[in-house]
């Protein structure tokens, strides 16, 4: 039988994902060039190599509702840009 702690059960409910604000659930994905929104706060921004050339990759995370996002300004690419990476 086991019996369930309640600390570990709080803990658990906690870490359930928030559904995106408004304002995130309205950003474009996957497309270069779409707008941001206000409430998202620069992180951090590194280089990659892709094919020959290189890209940059910035972190944004959301002062509203905490979605992680990464935006991918590949000039060769149209269909890099927003994406969720976490919550």
């Amino acid at each position: 039988m086991t019996t369930l702690d309640p600390k570990r059960s709080a803990r658990a409910a906690d870490q359930k994902k928030m559904p995106l604000c408004a304002s995130c659930a309205g950003i474009q994905r996957n497309w270069r060039k779409a707008p941001g929104h206000a409430e998202l706060v620069q992180q951090s921004t590194r280089k990659e190599e892709r094919e020959g050339h290189s890209v940059n990759v910035t972190t944004y995370r959301c002062d509203a509702c905490g979605t992680k996002w990464e935006y991918e300004n590949d000039k060769t690419n149209q269909k890099a840009g927003w994406s969720v990476v976490g919550q």
